[in-house]
Protein backbone atom coordinates (compact mmCIF):
# COMPACT_ATOMS: atom_id res chain seq x y z
CA UNK A 1 0.00 0.00 0.00
CA UNK A 2 1.43 3.55 -0.99
CA UNK A 3 0.84 6.52 1.68
CA UNK A 4 1.90 10.32 -0.51
CA UNK A 5 2.68 12.96 2.20
CA UNK A 6 3.27 16.24 0.70
CA UNK A 7 5.43 18.15 3.35
CA UNK A 8 7.44 21.64 4.06
CA UNK A 9 10.62 21.46 5.86
CA UNK A 10 9.18 25.02 8.16
CA UNK A 11 5.43 23.25 8.77
CA UNK A 12 5.17 22.66 12.04
CA UNK A 13 1.58 20.76 11.39
CA UNK A 14 3.71 18.82 9.09
CA UNK A 15 6.15 17.62 11.57
CA UNK A 16 3.28 16.72 14.15
CA UNK A 17 1.39 15.00 11.41
CA UNK A 18 4.65 12.90 10.52
CA UNK A 19 5.07 11.59 13.83
CA UNK A 20 1.70 10.88 14.45
CA UNK A 21 1.57 9.29 11.28
CA UNK A 22 4.46 7.00 12.42
CA UNK A 23 2.13 5.75 15.84
CA UNK A 24 -0.45 5.00 13.65
CA UNK A 25 1.47 3.13 11.42
CA UNK A 26 2.98 1.35 14.55
CA UNK A 27 0.41 0.08 15.19
CA UNK A 28 -1.06 -1.80 12.24
CA UNK A 29 -0.73 -5.33 11.92
CA UNK A 30 -0.15 -4.34 7.70
CA UNK A 31 2.78 -1.94 8.36
CA UNK A 32 5.28 -3.54 6.63
CA UNK A 33 3.46 -3.51 3.48
CA UNK A 34 3.32 0.38 3.42
CA UNK A 35 5.36 2.35 1.60
CA UNK A 36 5.85 6.07 2.03
CA UNK A 37 6.76 8.30 -0.45
CA UNK A 38 7.40 11.93 0.53
CA UNK A 39 6.50 15.12 -2.01
CA UNK A 40 7.65 18.25 -1.55
CA UNK A 41 5.65 21.50 -1.10
CA UNK A 42 6.58 25.43 -0.66
CA UNK A 43 4.42 26.82 1.70
CA UNK A 44 6.82 30.17 0.73
CA UNK A 45 8.80 30.03 -2.58
CA UNK A 46 9.11 33.81 -2.42
CA UNK A 47 11.46 33.78 0.69
CA UNK A 48 15.08 34.30 -1.09
CA UNK A 49 18.08 31.71 -0.97
CA UNK A 50 19.71 33.48 0.90
CA UNK A 51 17.91 35.16 3.61
CA UNK A 52 16.92 34.04 7.30
CA UNK A 53 14.11 35.55 9.36
CA UNK A 54 13.08 34.60 12.67
CA UNK A 55 9.37 33.09 13.19
CA UNK A 56 8.66 36.80 14.58
CA UNK A 57 10.29 38.53 12.22
CA UNK A 58 8.26 36.43 9.82
CA UNK A 59 4.72 36.50 11.12
CA UNK A 60 5.42 40.65 11.35
CA UNK A 61 6.97 41.30 7.90
CA UNK A 62 5.73 38.08 5.43
CA UNK A 63 1.85 37.97 7.50
CA UNK A 64 1.20 41.47 9.64
CA UNK A 65 0.87 39.38 12.41
CA UNK A 66 1.25 41.67 15.91
CA UNK A 67 3.99 39.94 17.60
CA UNK A 68 1.66 39.09 20.60
CA UNK A 69 -1.01 37.37 18.28
CA UNK A 70 2.34 35.06 16.65
CA UNK A 71 3.04 34.09 19.94
CA UNK A 72 0.03 32.99 20.95
CA UNK A 73 0.28 31.64 17.63
CA UNK A 74 3.20 29.58 18.28
CA UNK A 75 2.49 28.63 21.93
CA UNK A 76 -0.76 26.58 20.51
CA UNK A 77 1.65 24.70 18.05
CA UNK A 78 3.95 23.91 21.45
CA UNK A 79 1.01 22.42 23.17
CA UNK A 80 -0.06 20.55 20.26
CA UNK A 81 4.07 19.28 19.67
CA UNK A 82 4.30 17.72 23.19
CA UNK A 83 1.24 15.80 22.69
CA UNK A 84 3.08 14.05 19.58
CA UNK A 85 6.50 14.24 21.53
CA UNK A 86 8.13 17.28 19.86
CA UNK A 87 9.82 20.39 21.71
CA UNK A 88 9.27 23.01 19.17
CA UNK A 89 11.63 25.56 19.90
CA UNK A 90 10.30 28.79 17.90
CA UNK A 91 12.90 31.58 19.32
CA UNK A 92 15.62 29.80 17.34
CA UNK A 93 13.69 28.45 14.22
CA UNK A 94 15.39 29.92 11.17
CA UNK A 95 12.51 30.93 8.21
CA UNK A 96 14.43 30.74 4.79
CA UNK A 97 13.93 29.31 1.18
CA UNK A 98 13.30 25.11 1.43
CA UNK A 99 14.06 24.46 -2.17
CA UNK A 100 17.56 23.04 -1.29
CA UNK A 101 16.43 20.98 1.07
CA UNK A 102 14.19 19.28 -0.71
CA UNK A 103 17.03 18.37 -3.29
CA UNK A 104 18.27 17.11 -0.21
CA UNK A 105 14.97 15.09 0.60
CA UNK A 106 14.91 13.61 -2.89
CA UNK A 107 19.08 12.62 -2.59
CA UNK A 108 17.29 10.46 0.34
CA UNK A 109 15.28 9.05 -1.65
CA UNK A 110 17.64 7.63 -3.68
CA UNK A 111 19.20 6.22 -0.80
CA UNK A 112 15.83 4.93 0.56
CA UNK A 113 15.97 7.22 3.57
CA UNK A 114 13.59 9.99 2.51
CA UNK A 115 11.46 9.39 5.81
CA UNK A 116 14.97 9.73 8.33
CA UNK A 117 15.85 12.10 6.49
CA UNK A 118 12.66 14.46 6.74
CA UNK A 119 12.92 13.73 10.46
CA UNK A 120 16.76 15.10 10.40
CA UNK A 121 15.39 18.72 8.67
CA UNK A 122 12.93 18.84 11.22
CA UNK A 123 14.92 18.71 13.89
CA UNK A 124 17.27 21.11 12.70
CA UNK A 125 15.07 23.73 11.78
CA UNK A 126 12.21 22.65 14.72
CA UNK A 127 14.56 21.83 17.54
CA UNK A 128 18.26 23.04 16.77
CA UNK A 129 17.70 26.29 15.12
CA UNK A 130 20.01 25.00 11.96
CA UNK A 131 19.75 27.19 8.76
CA UNK A 132 18.25 24.27 6.53
CA UNK A 133 18.97 26.66 3.47
CA UNK A 134 22.52 26.41 4.13
CA UNK A 135 24.35 24.42 1.85
CA UNK A 136 26.91 23.30 5.17
CA UNK A 137 24.48 22.51 6.98
CA UNK A 138 22.19 20.16 4.56
CA UNK A 139 25.52 18.24 3.90
CA UNK A 140 26.08 17.46 7.38
CA UNK A 141 23.16 15.89 7.57
CA UNK A 142 23.43 14.44 4.72
CA UNK A 143 26.54 12.36 6.50
CA UNK A 144 25.29 11.83 9.16
CA UNK A 145 22.88 9.65 7.61
CA UNK A 146 26.34 8.16 5.28
CA UNK A 147 25.55 9.97 2.34
CA UNK A 148 28.44 11.10 0.90
CA UNK A 149 29.58 14.52 1.44
CA UNK A 150 30.48 15.08 -2.19
CA UNK A 151 27.59 13.76 -3.56
CA UNK A 152 25.43 15.71 -1.35
CA UNK A 153 27.54 18.74 -2.29
CA UNK A 154 27.11 18.44 -5.56
CA UNK A 155 23.11 17.55 -5.48
CA UNK A 156 22.53 20.77 -3.54
CA UNK A 157 24.91 23.04 -5.74
CA UNK A 158 23.24 21.33 -9.17
CA UNK A 159 20.08 21.17 -10.74
CA UNK A 160 19.78 17.46 -10.37
CA UNK A 161 16.47 17.40 -8.62
CA UNK A 162 14.89 20.39 -9.94
CA UNK A 163 12.65 18.52 -11.88
CA UNK A 164 11.36 16.19 -8.90
CA UNK A 165 10.58 18.99 -7.09
CA UNK A 166 8.86 20.87 -9.40
CA UNK A 167 6.58 17.67 -10.59
CA UNK A 168 5.64 17.34 -6.71
CA UNK A 169 4.28 20.60 -6.41
CA UNK A 170 2.90 20.65 -9.89
CA UNK A 171 1.42 17.53 -8.49
CA UNK A 172 -0.09 19.25 -5.54
CA UNK A 173 -1.61 22.03 -7.61
CA UNK A 174 -3.44 19.14 -9.71
CA UNK A 175 -4.30 17.66 -6.90
CA UNK A 176 -6.00 20.59 -5.18
CA UNK A 177 -3.20 20.36 -2.65
CA UNK A 178 -3.03 23.98 -0.86
CA UNK A 179 -1.86 22.80 2.21
CA UNK A 180 0.66 20.83 4.14
CA UNK A 181 0.81 17.60 5.32
CA UNK A 182 -1.43 16.08 3.28
CA UNK A 183 -2.18 12.58 2.45
CA UNK A 184 -3.02 10.46 -0.34
CA UNK A 185 -3.52 6.83 0.80
CA UNK A 186 -3.64 4.05 -2.09
CA UNK A 187 -4.76 6.67 -5.00
CA UNK A 188 -8.01 6.42 -2.64
CA UNK A 189 -8.45 8.52 0.06
CA UNK A 190 -6.87 11.92 0.79
CA UNK A 191 -6.30 13.17 4.58
CA UNK A 192 -5.79 16.97 4.62
CA UNK A 193 -3.63 18.35 8.05
CA UNK A 194 -2.27 16.67 11.28
CA UNK A 195 -5.00 14.60 12.15
CA UNK A 196 -4.46 12.81 15.31
CA UNK A 197 -3.09 8.88 15.35
CA UNK A 198 -6.22 7.27 16.10
CA UNK A 199 -7.58 9.41 12.84
CA UNK A 200 -4.69 8.33 10.74
CA UNK A 201 -4.74 4.73 12.07
CA UNK A 202 -8.29 4.12 10.94
CA UNK A 203 -7.78 6.06 7.69
CA UNK A 204 -5.06 3.59 6.89
CA UNK A 205 -7.29 0.41 8.21
CA UNK A 206 -10.00 1.16 5.79
CA UNK A 207 -8.19 1.92 2.60
CA UNK A 208 -6.04 -1.40 3.43
CA UNK A 209 -9.04 -3.20 3.88
CA UNK A 210 -10.65 -1.71 0.36
CA UNK A 211 -7.83 -1.97 -1.50
CA UNK A 212 -5.38 -4.25 -0.47
CA UNK A 213 -7.72 -7.09 0.74
CA UNK A 214 -9.65 -7.88 -1.67
CA UNK A 215 -6.73 -8.04 -4.50
CA UNK A 216 -5.68 -10.89 -1.70
CA UNK A 217 -8.30 -12.56 -2.04
CA UNK A 218 -8.90 -12.75 -5.12
CA UNK A 219 -5.21 -13.90 -6.06
CA UNK A 220 -5.89 -16.87 -3.56
CA UNK A 221 -8.55 -17.92 -6.06
CA UNK A 222 -7.44 -17.06 -9.04
CA UNK A 223 -8.17 -19.48 -11.76
CA UNK A 224 -5.90 -18.08 -15.09
CA UNK A 225 -3.67 -19.37 -17.65
CA UNK A 226 0.02 -17.37 -18.33
CA UNK A 227 2.50 -17.91 -21.18
CA UNK A 228 3.83 -21.10 -18.19
CA UNK A 229 0.37 -22.49 -18.23
CA UNK A 230 -2.60 -22.82 -16.43
CA UNK A 231 -3.85 -22.71 -12.72
CA UNK A 232 -6.48 -25.50 -11.78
Amino acid sequence: MKIEIWSDVMCPFCYIGKKNFEEALENLPFKDEVKVEWKSFQLDPTLEQSETKTTAEYFREKKGFPEEQAKQMTNQVIQMGKASGIDFNFEKALITNTFTAHKLLHLAKKHNQSSEMEEELFKAHFLDGKNVGDIDTLVSLAVSLGIDAEEAKKSLQSEEFNYEINQDILEARNNGISGVPFFILNGKYAVSGAQPAEVLKNALTQTYEETVVPFKDQSQNNLSCDADGCSI
